[in-house]
């Protein structure tokens, strides 16, 4: 064997291993799994075909998750994405010198809180009765739009994607700012020069600009909210019903509150593949990203 790739062997055999052990391994054994039926306390697994995945086309819950996690993506999307976009843009204002940093920091403090920590917070912002949300409602004389935020089926889900885009939105700037700094900025003069506004500028040249980092911001909030389990969890813990239901929750509630390890097994596998899916169509509609 020729020096060269021994040494390569050598040098990428722990990255090979870690990954094989803590990556591939699971992953194999989770498609194994998902085609017995067993539970955390009898180690007897009984052959159940495609059963667990017949039961995923049946399950109601599994289309109420689905239809959660969805939503969650279109809105972390126009959110988290786009809206973390127009602020970055406009944080990178040089006339704004200490404001801008200023908010830039402000907008991220979130992101480096725990989400376990900000959940919590939340749930008390969204009580029915002391809640700041409510009280705020009841002090601009909305009054009768104050509801059990986390307590109804047709707001719960919503509330839950408001946190999520509070939290994660200063992630997303901060990714867009560096890709607009990196932005010769002598296309902006050019455009000035050719009597473009800041709206022209944004468009035809911001956007095309950071093209590659849009890619891979939609990307990982698509995928991050395909799996999207703590804030819906802590929370709500998927309710009421199974209204705020996400794939994780559902999965993780049917594991270990059920003993359903293989109908488990069976939803990771759908998340898998899910995530899998739209990353693979999210590339081929945008075009390959550096």
């Amino acid at each position: 064997m020729p020096a060269r790739l021994t040494d390569l062997l050598l040098y990428t055999a722990p990255f090979l291993i870690v990954t094989a052990v803590f990556v591939f391994y699971p992953l194999v054994a989770n498609i194994w799994y998902s085609f017995y039926s067993f539970s955390a306390f009898d180690p007897v697994m009984r052959p159940a075909g495609f059963g667990n995945y017949r039961r995923l086309v049946s399950d109601p819950a599994i289309v109420t998750a689905l239809i959660n996690v969805s939503l969650y993506a279109m809105l972390s999307v126009m959110f988290q994405v786009g809206l973390g976009l127009v602020l970055a843009a406009i944080l990178s204002q040089a006339f704004l010198g200490f404001w801008a940093k200023l908010f830039r920091t402000l907008f991220f403090i979130p992101v480096v809180m725990s989400i376990t920590v900000i959940a919590f917070v939340f749930t008390f912002f969204y009580d029915p009765f002391s809640g700041l949300l409510n009280m705020a409602l009841q002090a601009v004389g909305l009054g009768h739009w104050a509801r059990a935020w986390l307590g109804e089926s047709a707001t719960a889900i919503y509330a839950v994607i408001a946190v999520s885009q509070w939290q994660s939105v200063g992630y997303v700037m901060m990714l867009f700012i560096v890709a607009i700094q990196s932005i010769p900025r002598d296309l902006y003069e050019a455009a000035e020069l050719d009597g473009a506004g800041a709206v022209a500028q944004f468009f035809h040249i911001t956007v095309p600009q950071v093209r590659e980092m849009l890619i891979v911001a939609t990307v990982v909030t698509v995928t991050g909210s395909i799996t999207v389990f703590s804030e819906p969890y802590i929370m709500t813990g998927g309710g009421p019903g199974d209204s705020s239901a996400t794939l994780a929750t559902y999965m993780y509630r049917s594991a270990f509150f059920r003993d359903e390890m293989g109908y488990a097994a069976a939803i990771a596998a759908l998340i898998f593949v899910a995530t899998m899916a739209v990353s693979l169509l999210q590339l081929r509609v945008f075009g390959k990203a550096k």
